[in-house]
């Protein structure tokens, strides 16, 4: 009896392997997303997501990503960081150790991307930030590259455009203490402006959790500061622009990248109207492949996508197109070294922000670009800046 039990099972094994049941998962193209999904920027986390389904969505309903003859399914891993820089930690370790991807795309801003990128590059995994753009999240990190432009690049250009722009002598400034972005910006601006004969009477800072900005900012309306620069996150700039109205400022306001959010103009209650920032690309008159991103995203999604989300479209096209140039053998190891050696070779890859190459730290050279909120709450294409 026991012989023909056994006789059974192993025929149930045969069919069911002959019926491909236990047919071998095809090999899929895994990579990470480090993103804050929730906590005090989510729209984030969203741009980033929405961008990358769409890459997903149009790549798999085509077969997969075609790899030296033979297309691959992409697999993404969203994890949360949650907007704090531990849990940016938790999930590198979570992408690299657990999940295994080949690559992460994220973290997004600099307050995250630095300390995540240690552990990326101590594991050996490529990771390529969209909008993460302080020197230290790539800096002697040889598996760590970004998709926009740096900080010390941003700065100076802004200080040329305020000179330009507003005709000033002086600018306050208020920044994010807590944020390595925010407060890196902050300085870089200030020691720009004092050295083209500016000056500073107010350089002030809050903490991440504040809300109340009376204080800073009742200084700021005093000092006889012709504008106010403010490079901060889009919900606290909601806040301070707001505030200061309040106050009853009427001057001129200038921001950064940070800025570049779809809920920065309701946020704010439209106190943003008229105001300046640097950022990635301008939405509103985009042409070519930029065009054809923002008509797509907005069919899907609803609304037109940040700078963000076209940075993490770009940053997760770099990446594919580097696992094209290298090959895939399955050893992960191996695999992962080889995308950071092609990710380092691209040259002019011309992405929905514009064109790029890579230094050999990780950097791209493109340019910025200066966008004017309308009275709608669009972004408005003002000037381009180069390198």
């Amino acid at each position: 009896m026991k012989k023909i039990k056994t006789c059974i099972a192993l025929g149930l094994v045969a069919m069911l392997a002959a019926s491909g049941a236990f047919a071998k998962k095809p090999q899929t193209i895994k990579l990470g997303f480090n993103i804050p999904l929730t906590g005090d920027s989510p729209k984030v986390g969203e741009g980033s997501k929405f961008a990358a389904e769409m890459i997903k969505k149009e790549i798999n309903a085509a077969g997969g990503l075609e790899v030296k003859g033979k297309k691959y399914p992409l697999e993404f891993v969203y994890v949360d960081n949650e907007l704090k820089a531990d849990s940016a930690i938790n999930a590198a370790n979570k992408l690299v150790d657990v999940d295994k991807v080949l690559a992460s795309i994220g973290p997004d801003g600099s307050g995250r991307a630095i300390p995540a990128s240690e552990v990326y590059n101590d594991a050996k995994v490529p990771m390529i930030t969209p909008w993460a753009t302080n020197p230290a999240a790539t800096k002697n990190k040889p598996y760590c590259f970004r998709a926009c432009f740096l900080d010390p690049f941003q700065a100076p250009v802004a200080v040329k455009f305020a000179k330009e722009q507003f005709g000033a002598k002086t600018v306050a400034i208020l920044y994010n203490l807590e944020d390595d972005y925010s407060k890196t910006l902050a300085e870089l601006f200030k020691a720009g402006w004092e050295k083209s004969g500016g000056t500073v009477p107010v350089f002030e800072s809050f903490g991440q959790k504040d809300q109340d900005f009376s204080v800073q900012l009742t200084k700021v309306v005093n000092s006889g500061a012709e504008f106010l620069y403010l490079p901060c996150y889009y919900n606290h700039v909601a806040l301070i622009t707001s505030q200061a109205k309040d106050l009853g400022w009427k001057k001129p306001v200038m921001g950064s990248d940070s800025w570049g959010s779809a809920d920065l103009f309701a946020l704010s209650k439209g106190a943003v109207t008229g105001y300046y920032f640097t950022t990635h690309y301008a939405a509103a008159g985009a042409q070519g492949k930029t065009k054809e991103f923002i008509e797509a995203y907005k069919k899907a999604y609803g609304y037109t996508p940040d700078d963000v989300a076209a940075l993490s479209y770009d940053a997760t096209m770099l990446v594919l197109n580097a696992i094209q140039s290298a090959g895939l053998t399955g050893n992960l190891k191996k695999d992962r070294t080889a995308i950071k050696d092609a990710l380092g070779k691209i040259k002019n890859y011309d992405g929905i922000t514009g064109k790029m190459s890579f230094t050999p730290d990780g950097d791209p050279i493109k340019d910025a670009v200066v966008v004017q909120v309308s009275p709608s709450g669009e972004f408005t294409f003002v000037k381009s800046l180069q390198p």
